[in-house]
């Protein structure tokens, strides 16, 4: 699927985030204009990505273990 004609607004210049603007507030996250459901969304409030290597975000449910994962590879680093 391909969702086009959509804004990535950036959260500072260092990667802090992003949120990606449809035409009205709502639209990516699944509700109409006049602020019923659709039936298809492109992230709502509480999803959790991972990014990996090819630059995809892929949706997890998984966060505690995301955490730890996070935390191990951060002390092998240090």
């Amino acid at each position: 699927m391909f969702w086009m004609d959509y804004v990535v607004e950036s959260l500072g210049l260092h990667g802090q985030g992003f949120r990606i603007k449809g035409d009205w507030p709502g639209e990516v996250m699944g509700f109409q204009k006049d602020g019923t459901p659709k039936d298809h969304y492109l992230y709502k409030p509480g999803d959790v990505f991972i990014v990996d290597e090819n630059g995809w975000l892929r949706k997890t449910d998984e966060l505690s273990v995301l955490l730890a994962k996070y935390e191990a590879l951060k002390n092998e680093r240090e």
